[in-house]
């Protein structure tokens, strides 16, 4: 069938959006309706069912022992270990409910969904990392969030195949740096920006194959460098000497100036390297993604955000992971392996086929499911035949469209929109949402979306800021 564009009106935002023919082509492929919400819509959608970097204090719901948690105490979220949930001694199946065409499909999965207990944190292949989340196989790391495959890491997010970083944000195949931005097979770079293969920077920007530079922009290949100058090497060891490095105030001096002067070079309109056919920004060694945000070796999406670990194929409207993703549409969380899942949240690995779930592991063709793990032909979280199971999916599909939910703005949920915001337990100011769409309290709780302020602890002061030594050389144990 021939497509031609189409523009429609949000249901949320009531703004014009665009539905073009690759899009219908793309839909029908996964056999789903048009979207009712523009791509921003859908965004904020997903985002506000992700806590990032925020981790609580909470009781285990078996024990009643405290535990780290991404999900506040607050939210009412029964929360247990990660070592409990694969345990032997609760079932999620026990929670199967039959399927009640009296109700909305969204209503009996959300409250489905509040009655089983989740692990804490989201991360896997751990080693002496209890304090991070969103993450696989980090070892002895600290504070490091949506990250994976690193090692001696502090205080960092989305840092991946690094060694002995601090303080970094989207770095990977990286090591001994220092308060860098999307940096990728760079060794002993500090404060520094969307650079490559590159070693011993200071406030570089965009600068690829580089070594020994200093507040450049916009280099390639180059060595001995000062604000893009040339030096040789013993000029360039004296000229950085002097700018004491070693100091705050020195530092503090040396970032105005190297921003300064940033801003006197041509930017790119499009932060990528290596791409075919792609539009956004922080895009890396891509083919065909369009209108998508922090992608790293992927093709054929649209409409995607933070897929940092490659790769990912033919999706559309998917958030967070990658690793070898393939033919999703509307997830959050669903990666390392993952094939043909829709409107459905942290699951992995290797799932398959799922629709509308949430914490599934290694679990394929099921349907309005929470926590499983290893099953098929489940719905609502009851055991089905294959048979039985493909013909009550058909027919719960018609009543999401005869009965929809419909939240408390007014809005229409029908076969085919992710979750509603107002499901997410999480507070709206706990997530990634807030980063991108900001709201105050006022606004959020007008829009029926919770909000969880948390007490902070009172603690001591032992030192103040403007008391600290200035050289890194004059502190004491």
């Amino acid at each position: 069938m021939e497509y031609k564009s189409e523009n429609k009106i949000c249901q949320n935002c009531k703004q014009d959006f665009t539905i073009e023919p690759e899009d219908f082509n793309f839909y029908e492929k996964i056999k789903v309706p048009s979207p009712t919400f523009c791509p921003l819509c859908r965004a904020q959608r997903r985002l506000v069912f992700r806590n990032e970097r925020k981790l609580f204090k909470v009781k285990d719901a078996f024990t009643g022992e405290s535990i780290f948690s991404t999900y506040p105490q607050e939210s009412g979220k029964k929360i247990i270990t990660r070592e409990e949930w694969f345990g032997d001694d609760w079932d999620a199946m026990e929670y199967g409910q039959d399927y009640d065409f009296s109700s909305s499909f969204l209503k009996q999965f959300f409250e489905l969904e509040k009655q089983i207990p989740m692990y804490g944190l989201n991360a896997k292949m751990m080693s002496n990392s209890p304090y991070s989340a969103n993450a696989t196989n980090l070892k002895n790391c600290y504070l490091c969030f949506s990250s994976n495959n690193s090692q001696d890491c502090m205080y960092s997010s989305a840092i991946d195949f690094s060694k002995d970083c601090v303080d970094n944000s989207h770095v990977n195949h990286s090591e001994r740096s220092y308060e860098n931005f999307w940096l990728q097979n760079c060794y002993q770079c500090h404060f520094s920006i969307r650079s490559m293969e590159s070693r011993n920077l200071w406030f570089c920007r965009g600068c690829v194959g580089c070594n020994d530079c200093f507040g450049s922009a916009n280099l390639r290949k180059a060595s001995y460098c000062i604000f893009n100058k040339q030096y040789t090497k013993e000029e360039y060891k004296k000229e950085i000497k002097k700018l004491n490095l070693d100091t705050i105030s020195g530092l503090k001096e040396a970032r105005e100036k190297a921003r300064a002067f940033w801003y006197t070079q041509p930017a790119k309109y499009h932060q990528g390297l290596k791409n075919l056919d792609c539009t956004g920004s922080y895009v890396t060694h891509s083919k065909n993604v369009n209108d998508s945000y922090l992608i790293r070796e992927s093709e054929n999406l649209r409409y995607c955000q933070y897929l940092q670990v490659p790769e990912s194929k033919d999706c559309y409207d998917i958030n967070n992971w990658g690793a070898n993703t393939e033919l999703g549409y509307e997830t959050m969380e669903c990666g390392d392996n993952s094939y043909n899942n829709k409107f459905s949240r942290n699951c992995w690995p290797a799932c398959k086929n799922l629709e509308y779930c949430m914490h599934m592991f290694s679990s394929s063709d099921c349907f309005g499911c929470v926590g499983l793990k290893k099953k098929q032909y489940c719905i609502l979280n009851k055991q089905y035949t294959k048979e039985e199971y493909y013909d009550l999916v058909k027919k719960i599909k018609e009543h999401m469209d005869e009965m929809p939910y419909v939240d408390s703005q007014g809005l229409i949920y029908k076969y085919g929109e992710f979750f509603p915001i107002e499901f997410s337990q999480l507070g709206y100011n706990n997530t990634v949402a807030i980063q991108h769409f900001p709201l105050t309290e006022k606004e959020a709780k007008e829009k029926g979306y919770l909000w969880i302020n948390i007490p902070h602890g009172e603690y001591k002061i032992t030192i103040k800021v403007g008391k600290l030594p200035d050289s890194i050389f004059d502190v004491t144990d």
